[in-house]
């Protein structure tokens, strides 16, 4: 059953998150009721809420890619697996992110890397829970700043001139 298991979650970590990407891979893969949980966005339920999440994202990151590292590891209904990936942000606005939103085509780039686990049941994904660097993520967008960042970079604009 793990292996089983470790072949879905391997076939949705590259149809679901890779690029391309295969939004059919959400009706044939997920339970009608999934959940998809990161930090960084709030939970997503039910497939029209995936493929909607998704769709949105993608648009506004179209070179968004995602990919698995290191061994899948298996036990019972879960599967774990370590990532990393990112995107440029070239597309419409993003305001899926819990700290803000993004305008459109802000070019910024986002690379970062995470661990997630999903329950698999009866052969599809019922939950994904995963824990981002999600601080790494929104500094490389833009969405917080580091105390002292704003003045450090006007010493540097005024050390320039």
């Amino acid at each position: 059953m793990s292996e089983n298991n470790k072949s879905v979650v391997a076939r949705w970590f590259k149809e679901f998150w890779g690029n391309p990407w295969n939004p059919q891979v959400i009706d044939e893969l997920a339970t009608a009721d999934i959940v998809v949980h990161y930090p960084m966005h709030e939970p997503k339920r039910g497939r029209a809420e995936v493929m909607n999440f998704m769709t949105e994202f993608r648009e506004a990151f179209p070179d968004l890619n995602f990919w698995g590292v290191g061994d899948l590891i298996a036990d019972g209904d879960y599967v774990v697996g370590r990532w990393e990936g990112g995107g440029t942000h070239t597309g419409p606005a993003f305001s899926d992110f819990r700290l803000g939103s993004i305008p459109a085509a802000s070019g910024r780039k986002m690379r970062f890397a995470g661990t997630t686990v999903l329950r698999v049941q009866q052969g599809r994904i019922a939950e994904e829970l995963g824990q981002e660097d999600a601080l790494t993520a929104m500094l490389q967008l833009g969405l917080i700043r580091l105390p002292g960042h704003d003045a450090a970079m006007q010493r540097t604009a005024e050390s320039a001139r």
